[in-house]
């Protein structure tokens, strides 16, 4: 019989690093049940927490490579069905941060990602949304459809829904130092 190594007791940690006890799950389904998106998971949220439960590495790194945790939208339908109010977003949050740092992102996350830090860095530069700027950053990041939504453009730009130039807030120093203290922070 092969035995098995346990390097770190994974739900200690999960519950020191986030506050939630993965142990407090008790597998009614209801999470995923009350997911929109679980159809599409690889694996849905219960299956998620169960393997978060066993505590093997091999467990939580099938959890970190998973697209699931991506998919995730933390609509929060999961924590208002679960009776026992197990936080699955926030572990669907600080799972997303562990991929990214052990280098066990899903290839099927990476759009996911572009559009994620595409979205941030307009808010980073501008202080705001700017949404022609999200959309030509997006597709230069995944090299994809470049030019598949130009027929709209002259539509939203004589309906005002679209503007070439950023609206940037005044005091830009404020949300720089945001990013530095959170998540530029992360990064160092």
């Amino acid at each position: 019989m092969t035995q098995i190594k346990e390097t770190v007791d994974i739900p200690s940690f999960l519950q020191k690093k986030t506050g939630v006890d993965v142990y407090q799950c008790y597998q009614c389904g209801k999470c995923t049940a009350g997911c929109v998106l679980a159809e599409d998971m690889d694996y849905p949220p219960s299956y998620i927490l169960r393997f978060l439960q066993t505590g093997l590495e091999t467990d939580y790194k099938k959890v970190l490579s998973s697209n699931t945790i991506w998919m995730c939208l933390n609509c929060e339908n999961c924590i208002g069905r679960c009776p026992k109010e197990v936080d699955i977003p926030v572990l669907m949050d600080f799972l997303r941060q562990e991929s990214r740092e052990k280098k066990l992102v899903s290839p099927k996350a990476r759009q996911i990602i572009a559009f994620h830090q595409s979205f941030l860095d307009s808010v980073k530069h501008t202080g705001r949304l700017y949404e022609a700027g999200l959309v030509a950053d997006y597709k230069l990041r995944t090299k994809r459809h470049l030019w598949q939504d130009m027929k709209l453009v002259p539509k939203m730009l004589k309906r005002g829904k679209l503007s070439f130039l950023p609206e940037v807030v005044k005091d830009r120093k404020k949300i720089s130092d945001i990013f530095n203290h959170t998540i530029d922070k992360k990064l160092k």
